[in-house]
């Protein structure tokens, strides 16, 4: 079993999170973050899984500027890590972080719920 795959998609990962902080200057770019890449075993296609914070339409929005930056973001991969051939890159809008807070505010509800009673 290659480790290829693994060691790429943390190049990638580090890579394209540099490129979201210093070369895209787009003003509809939210709080981005890069929070993991799968790597297809053929090193092909890339899934890029990121973290926007804010609204749902922030969100869309920010989603539409990576999917419009996908081809400067491949070519300057290919440039960056000096691939033969860049992997195809997708971006997917990973919601574990959004979906974790929530659960913490409503664990926090439930203890203050309990608080109450108790009183």
């Amino acid at each position: 079993m290659s480790h290829r795959p693994e060691r790429l998609a943390e190049e990638i990962k580090k890579e394209i999170s540099e490129m979201l902080r210093t070369e895209l200057k787009d003003p509809r770019i939210g709080f981005v973050s890069v929070t993991g890449v799968d790597v297809s075993p053929d090193l092909r296609y890339a899934r890029i899984h990121t973290s926007i914070l804010g609204s749902s339409g922030e969100q869309k929005a920010t989603m539409d500027v990576l999917q419009r930056a996908q081809g400067f973001m491949r070519s300057e991969l290919m440039r960056r890590i000096r691939l033969r051939h860049a992997p195809e890159i997708s971006f997917k809008l990973d919601q574990s972080i959004s979906r974790g807070a929530r659960i913490m505010e409503l664990l926090e509800r439930v203890k203050d719920d309990e608080s109450d009673r108790k009183e």
